[in-house]
């Protein structure tokens, strides 16, 4: 049974609301693997209309998606560069050396999330058959939570243009990032040759991302798709609350946002706390090592869901918040160092 009150533990935690249950118990279905499922073909479309790029894939996972896109850059024994803490690299059960014999060459991230273009360019590997071949670049935004700037991602675009590589955004949060920056999705997204999008995190689709980017890709990708078991047959149930995540979920990122500062600002209240300051929807808590243990029990007793042990904890904000869990969780943790 579950006794959480106050759910933060990540923003896919969300359930569908009436609205879009409504949605997919009417929507239109075919065969996708056929390609005639129409509402999967409509979501698809209007993703890749969205960022005004050629095609997109709709499959079950980020994983995946982020799977596929390493699978249609690179080949056997060919190589990615990628943070050492970006999901696809730490996150995501070494999927690329393990199914796609592709090589990860990470990089350290600098304390503000961005790894240095510098060492970005001094990782590419040079034509010599002693060495996997360097065929992609892959950033992560928004990452922990945290916005990248977009003058970063035009760096990167500029390596990868210079010396002949693909860029891969995983953007399983684009939304929230563009959201946070006033910026349309289309022009936050426009130096990637593919983009890895998440509707079943912040946009609180229950299952399902969409890959986007250029066609040859993304045609590469659709077969990988089938060889991983992710074709799928009347998956327009699934699109369907895609679709209605897109057309009524995108805005109202702005809310989570501010929760999430509002739960900072609460958080900050206590010295024994230290709170990163978020950018969107996550933030960093940590706890002083005399009341760690306390803390997290407590939290736990409380049925305040968070994900950390020993006091390093994730909180998350989502549509499934609302200002009165905001507080009421305020409330609890103000009670806790009362006593």
């Amino acid at each position: 049974m579950n006794t959480i009150r106050h759910d933060f533990r990540s923003d896919t935690v969300t359930r569908p609301s009436a609205g879009m249950r409504a949605a997919m118990a009417a929507a239109e279905v075919g065969d996708d693997v056929f390609g005639d499922d129409p509402t999967v073909n409509l979501l698809e479309q209007k993703m890749a209309g969205m960022l005004k790029k050629d095609a997109a894939l709709f499959v079950p996972s980020g994983t995946m998606s982020n799977l596929l896109a390493l699978m249609s850059h690179c080949g056997r024994g060919d190589e990615f560069i990628a943070g050492q803490k970006a999901h696809l690299y730490v996150n995501e059960a070494g999927g690329a050396a393990v199914l796609g014999s592709i090589q990860p060459q990470p990089i350290a991230h600098q304390a503000d999330g961005t790894m240095a273009l510098e060492e970005i360019e001094a990782a590419i590997k040079p034509d010599d058959s002693h060495y996997a071949r360097t065929r992609v670049i892959a950033l992560e935004n928004t990452f922990g939570g945290r916005v990248l700037p977009v003058g970063y991602m035009l760096g990167a675009a500029e390596i990868a243009q210079r010396h002949g590589l693909g860029l891969h955004l995983d953007g399983a949060r684009a939304f929230n990032a563009a959201v946070q920056l006033g910026m349309d999705i289309a022009d936050f997204s426009a130096p990637f040759d593919t983009v890895s999008i998440c509707l079943s995190k912040g946009l609180g689709a229950p299952v399902g991302s969409v890959l986007i980017g250029r066609r040859d890709l993304i045609d590469i990708a659709r077969r990988h798709r089938k060889m991983l078991g992710g074709g799928l047959r009347q998956s327009g149930i699934l699109a369907a609350a895609g679709i209605y995540a897109l057309e009524h979920n995108v805005a109202r990122l702005a809310d989570d946002h501010r929760r999430a500062k509002r739960l900072a600002e609460g958080l900050s209240r206590h010295g024994a706390l230290s709170v990163s300051a978020p950018d969107t929807n996550i933030l960093w808590v940590g706890a002083d090592g005399s009341i760690a243990e306390r803390f997290d029990a407590y939290l736990a007793e409380k049925g305040i869901g968070v994900i950390g042990r020993y006091g390093q904890q994730r909180w998350v904000t989502h549509l499934d918040v609302s200002d009165d869990d905001v507080e009421g969780a305020l409330a609890l943790v103000d009670k806790f160092f009362a006593n």
